[in-house]
């Protein structure tokens, strides 16, 4: 079945709108049932990310991850956010982001957790590693931290 373009806006749509759904959803669901079905959705983004990427299965380090998740969800890409480096520490891979959607627009000390875009990180990782993972978004900028750091840790 073809699929319905958008002939003059194209794939992308503003922050403004997504942060909008994001608030309705709280509104109408609570906190805790969006910020599953955000991250639900947002590892099926990510797997989807990697398949299309070419990167299931692949030997591929994490540095060269890196490199291809910053261009397909950075400026060149979705815009979802800078991936600035992911790191193997131990048993926890670490992917620290910055700009992303969902800090974007909140105030200082806000409490809002990355919930689509460690999703879709958490999800192309999966694929990338053939691995089901545990995540957590550990540090914030909304709360001093320099990145978004997104932990991911074996089940």
């Amino acid at each position: 079945m073809p699929e319905l373009l958008r002939k003059e806006l194209g794939e992308f749509s503003s922050i403004v709108c997504f942060k909008a759904a994001i608030s309705g959803m709280e509104e109408a669901l609570g906190e805790k049932a969006t910020a599953i079905a955000l991250t639900t959705a947002g590892r099926a983004r990510g797997k989807k990310l990697a398949e299309t990427l070419g990167l299931v299965g692949a030997s591929i380090s994490l540095e060269n991850a890196a490199e291809k998740l910053a261009v397909a969800l950075g400026a060149e890409g979705t815009r979802l956010c800078k991936i600035e480096k992911i790191l193997s520490e131990g048993d926890v891979i670490k992917v620290y982001t910055s700009e992303t959607l969902c800090s974007a627009g909140e105030p200082l000390n806000s409490t809002r957790k990355c919930t689509f875009t460690m999703g879709a990180v958490w999800g192309a990782i999966e694929q990338i590693l053939g691995k089901r993972l545990k995540g957590v978004h550990s540090e914030s900028v909304l709360r001093g931290g320099d990145y978004d750091v997104f932990e991911f840790t074996l089940l």
